[in-house]
C-alpha cells in the first residue's frame, strides 16, 4: 500500500447534487422548487412554526388555560418524615441541603406532610403546609 494509491471505499463518498445545471442533469430549469408558491422563491422558503397559510392557527384557536406560580419552580417539597435523617434538634434550609434533601437550584423549601416524623424537631425558616405543621406539633415540636 502507497499513499498515492489511497482512495476512500466505494459510496463512501457521495458526489453533491448540482441543480439548476441544464435539461440533462434531471434538475434543470426550476431547480427541484416545482413551479410557483414561496418555496420556488428565493430566500422565501422558511415559514414560522404554526403558520397554517393565513388561517387562525390552533395555538391561537384554543383558550388561555391555567396558572404556572414563578415560585414553585424555586420551593423544593421535603417529605415529613424525610426529616428523620436529618440528626439535628432544629431544622433550617442549611440544614436539609446538607443532608441532601433539597436541590442545589431551590431557593426555600416547603414541608409536606407525607408519612409521619417520630421525634420532636424545631423548624425555622421553612415552609409548611397546614397538615405537617399540625403533625410536628403533635410530636412535640414547634414551626417558627
Amino acid at each position: 500500500m502507497r499513499l498515492n494509491t489511497l482512495k476512500p471505499a466505494d459510496g463512501a463518498r457521495k458526489e453533491r447534487t448540482r441543480v439548476g445545471r441544464g435539461i440533462g442533469s434531471g434538475l434543470g430549469k426550476t431547480a427541484g422548487r416545482g413551479h410557483k408558491g414561496s418555496f420556488a422563491r428565493a430566500g422565501k422558503g422558511k415559514i414560522k412554526a404554526g403558520f397554517e397559510g393565513g388561517q387562525m392557527p390552533l395555538i391561537k384557536r384554543l383558550p388561555k388555560v391555567g396558572f404556572r406560580s414563578r415560585i414553585a419552580k424555586d420551593t423544593a417539597e421535603v417529605m415529613l418524615y424525610k426529616l428523620d435523617l436529618v440528626k439535628l434538634d432544629t431544622i433550617d434550609f442549611a440544614a436539609l441541603r446538607a443532608a441532601k434533601l433539597v436541590p442545589s437550584t431551590a431557593k426555600q423549601a416547603k414541608i409536606v406532610k407525607k408519612g409521619e416524623i417520630s421525634r420532636k424537631v424545631t423548624l425555622t425558616g421553612l415552609l409548611t403546609t397546614a397538615g405537617a405543621k399540625a403533625a410536628i406539633e403533635a410530636a412535640g415540636g414547634k414551626v417558627e
